[in-house]
């Protein structure tokens, strides 16, 4: 284990052949109290064959920028997987995680959720991701419908809505 952050990061290195040009499975643990152990993530990554495991100890999901997962979405390239146990060790907003796999989509890398059975290098990965995906553009619409209802009802009652009046 070597630690790189301020946070606790953790980098477990699994034999991780260096010459290996392309399709590493590359894993990413977080706990987000720090007596928790990640332990059973770190087992079930390391049988589902991952090379290389990042972590964050003691960080909540809730925030986006974290050490470990900054160096684990940099150290990816195309024709790598980044396996996590469960989607919610990855992040807990919907929008976060959708735009997090959109991102590595682009990017030719794939993605496993052990727990979860996501799995995008197969075709019952794909239209489950493809499902979530769906559900978070539903979600997006209904967060802009209910911001627009407030909105609306504000300036009913007479509230300024928008940038303040300039001077």
């Amino acid at each position: 284990m070597k630690p790189a952050c301020e946070n606790d990061l953790a980098c477990y290195d699994f034999g991780m052949n260096e010459d290996k040009p392309e399709g590493r499975k590359i894993g990413y643990v977080r706990v987000s109290d720090k007596d928790q152990s990640e332990d059973l993530q770190i087992d079930a990554l390391k049988n589902a064959g991952c090379d290389l495991i990042y972590g964050d100890h003691g960080v909540s999901g809730a925030i986006t920028k974290r050490c470990g997962l900054d160096h684990v979405l940099a150290s990816l390239e195309a024709g790598d997987t980044l396996v996590v146990w469960k989607l919610d060790r990855l992040g807990r907003s919907t929008i976060h995680l959708l735009q997090l796999l959109s991102d590595l989509r682009d990017r030719g890398v794939d993605f496993q959720a052990l727990t979860q059975g996501i799995d995008t290098t197969t075709a019952v990965g794909r239209m489950l991701y493809g499902q979530l995906a769906v559900f978070a553009e539903y979600e997006r619409s209904l967060i802009s419908e209910r911001t627009k209802a407030g909105m609306a009802a504000a300036k009913a009652r007479g509230v300024h809505v928008g940038r303040p009046k300039g001077g």
